[in-house]
């Protein structure tokens, strides 16, 4: 699958997996507020927009 067919709100493990980091440093960077998180569901599950994980790929 491209990155263009991902859905707009991407898993953490979507991401983990795109920017070979792991989930700790995903959850590090959204208390350092360096990434927005979009939580849903009664869980509160993080959830992250595809146009911000795209720029973050542009920048390393």
């Amino acid at each position: 699958m491209s990155f263009e067919e991902l859905p707009e709100l991407l898993t953490i493990r979507e991401v983990t997996h795109l920017l070979n980091v792991h989930p700790n440093t995903l959850r590090n960077w959204e208390k350092e507020g360096l990434i927005h998180v979009v939580r849903i569901g009664p869980r509160r599950d993080r959830r992250y927009e595809k146009q911000t994980i795209r720029k973050i790929m542009h920048h390393k």
